[in-house]
């Protein structure tokens, strides 16, 4: 008997500026089928109260399934429970290093590690500026094992008006990487606005 593949996948946010991009994929998958396992490092739950109006309780009640990130004997610290694969949005250069090294010390690192072992996607929503020879060699190493390294680069193609509207678009191409497709905004699709010239 054939059993549907779980839509199932994991959230994790760290510490980085850009806690919004984290919290706007949650935004986006609630209500959507696919079930979000979620966890909020400690220092992200202090920039995500430094850079939202959200409470820590307001973006965990948008996810399924919320975890302690000290809590390794949760669902997600296996592999026996599969899931479409993890982003870490955004992703610290700390958490990016203990990843690429394999350290398991918070349930975001052995998450991530569970996500490689298993061979599942994983998408990590680096930010840092500008990037040092470590940075650089540890998301080389990863994105040699596969690794999505997706940094929160804005598109202008699609004239955004607003703040909203980039981290939108970036938040949306994160879920595309998972085969989710939220047509939340415009995409590009070869047309010149009116008005414009080819160069």
């Amino acid at each position: 008997m054939e059993h549907a593949k779980p839509q199932r996948l994991i959230v994790g946010i760290t510490g980085a500026t850009g806690t919004i991009f984290g919290l706007r994929v949650l935004q986006m998958l609630h209500g959507s089928g696919v079930e979000t396992h979620l966890v909020v490092s400690k220092w992200a739950a202090r920039t995500l109260a430094h850079e939202t109006p959200y409470s820590l309780k307001e973006i965990q009640a948008l996810a399924t399934q919320s975890y302690g990130s000290g809590d390794q004997g949760a669902a997600i610290s296996s592999g026996s429970f599969v899931t479409l694969g993890m982003v870490i949005a955004p992703c610290s250069m700390r958490t990016l290093a203990a990843i690429a090294h394999g350290l398991g010390d918070n349930l975001i690192h052995r998450a991530a590690d569970v996500v490689l072992k298993e061979r599942r996607k994983l998408v990590l929503v680096v930010r840092e500026s500008p990037f040092n020879e470590i940075h650089l060699e540890n998301m080389l190493k990863l994105a040699r094992m596969g690794v999505v390294i997706l940094p929160p680069v804005p598109a202008f193609y699609n004239h955004p008006q607003s703040l909203d509207d980039m981290v939108n678009h970036i938040a949306m191409r994160v879920v595309d990487q998972f085969d989710i497709h939220l047509d939340v905004m415009n995409r590009w699709d070869g047309v010149l606005q009116h008005g414009l010239k080819e160069p």
